[in-house]
């Protein structure tokens, strides 16, 4: 294995039981690539997007990967008149994760975080291990005793 990602050690320091999964980060691209990958369900792989609001403030939010964010919805969850994407060039300094490889764990700094509802249907969910070609996988308890977040229904429907 390579070496260990900012997210991981954060996952160990704080003992934090968890799986990783690594794959040729040049065959997929797409998170439906990546759960399909990975053998997994796409509904339980979690992308992670970057939001900047109205008020300049930053928010974090997890989905599945096959779905769209609802940026209206986004918005409501943070208690925002309105969210947009954070362009990609912005999100390596913002965060210190690239495009395709952004963890909600191990930022530059904390971001207010909102995970889909959905999450709440499987005993754990996979997202992004902070480098292109890495996943891991843990539980919403675990999760939580590495960032803070809410769930939210944020997704299109």
């Amino acid at each position: 294995m390579e070496a260990k990602t900012n997210a991981m050690r954060i996952l160990d320091k704080l003992k934090v039981s968890y799986k990783h999964y690594q794959y040729d980060a040049d065959k997929a691209v797409s998170g439906a690539e990546v759960a399909a990958i990975l053998g997994e369900n796409p509904a339980q792989v979690f992308k992670t997007l970057v939001t900047v609001a109205k008020s300049k403030k930053y928010y974090v939010f997890m989905l599945p990967v096959l779905s769209e964010l609802d940026l209206k919805k986004a918005a409501a969850a943070v208690k925002e008149k309105s969210v947009e994407m954070l362009k990609s060039k912005e999100l390596l300094p913002l965060t210190g994760y690239v495009h395709g490889g952004c963890s909600p764990v191990g930022m530059k700094k904390f971001f207010t975080t909102t995970i889909d509802s959905s999450a709440q249907n499987f005993a754990s969910i996979i997202f992004s291990g902070g480098r292109r070609g890495l996943q891991v996988e843990t539980s919403l308890e675990d999760l939580s005793k590495v960032i803070s977040f809410s769930l939210a229904d944020i997704v299109e429907k």
